[in-house]
């Protein structure tokens, strides 16, 4: 699934972050949820798994971090992050391409991070051991009483993303051994992109987060994202049911 994952990612990597329109309501929602999780970073030094092209790690800059270490395995997405970051003429991200189920050893990363972000990549996975594998990394490089920050989706089955009338859409469902795989679309991409989540985090259990060093974990509150505060209407249907969340948790001392 790596391998697919990769070239449909490469394949929407060419003007990314223009395409993944803030515009979108669940893009917002995504967005705003983190900048409100993620609260004041200053100083921070953050590990971001699968950060993509960086869009995450550029609102971990804004809130204040110091620096960021990028680690995902679409070279085309990184790229783009890369040209984003010579416009801004800085030098506070570093990228490496690299599975982030497997051991990273083999990386110049530091030994531990004050904040450690894995945005979405638990919806592209194949089995528990590759979802297993991730929190491993999460927990050998989040520091005692460092800050875990990550977002997923809840179950892909809900009515409000097989409709898609929020921007993002989830359809072609085949049930696996523990969860299910499906395409996701955005509004703004070209194709849809497969995906596959695990019922150990779409149920929204904190078992696989506890057995890995994670306390105080939390689902951001929806309300505090401006978008919803703006259009509660809107949102109704989608609350009663959510399709994504933004968890955040700290590592034990």
């Amino acid at each position: 699934m790596v391998d697919v994952v990769r070239k449909e990612y490469d394949a929407e990597a060419t003007n990314y972050d223009t395409n993944l329109s803030a515009t979108l309501p669940l893009i917002r929602l995504d967005n705003e949820l983190f900048i409100s999780a993620i609260g004041d970073a200053t100083g921070a030094v953050i590990l971001d798994l699968a950060g993509g092209s960086g869009v995450k790690a550029r609102f971990a800059i804004n809130a204040g971090a110091a620096a960021v270490d990028i680690i995902d395995i679409s070279p085309g997405m990184m790229r783009e992050g890369q040209n984003i970051e010579a416009t801004l003429n800085r030098d506070v991200m570093r990228w490496f391409e690299a599975d982030i189920s497997q051991p990273l050893d083999h990386l110049p990363l530091k030994p531990q991070y004050d904040i450690v972000m894995a945005n979405w990549p638990f919806d592209h996975v194949e089995n528990m051991d590759v979802l297993e594998g991730m929190f491993r990394n999460i927990e050998k490089y989040l520091k005692p009483g460092g800050r875990f920050l990550g977002a997923r989706t809840c179950n892909p089955r809900v009515p409000e993303m097989i409709k898609g009338s929020l921007g993002a859409k989830y359809a072609n469902f085949e049930d696996i051994p523990g969860g299910v795989r499906y395409r996701f679309s955005l509004d703004s991409f070209e194709s849809d992109i497969v995906a596959s989540s695990m019922e150990a985090t779409y149920s929204g259990s904190t078992e696989i987060y506890e057995k890995f060093g994670l306390v105080d974990i939390q689902v951001e509150p929806y309300e505090n994202a401006k978008v919803v505060k703006e259009h509660p209407k809107l949102w109704e249907a989608y609350l009663q049911e959510p399709g994504m969340a933004m968890v955040k948790a700290t590592k034990k001392i």
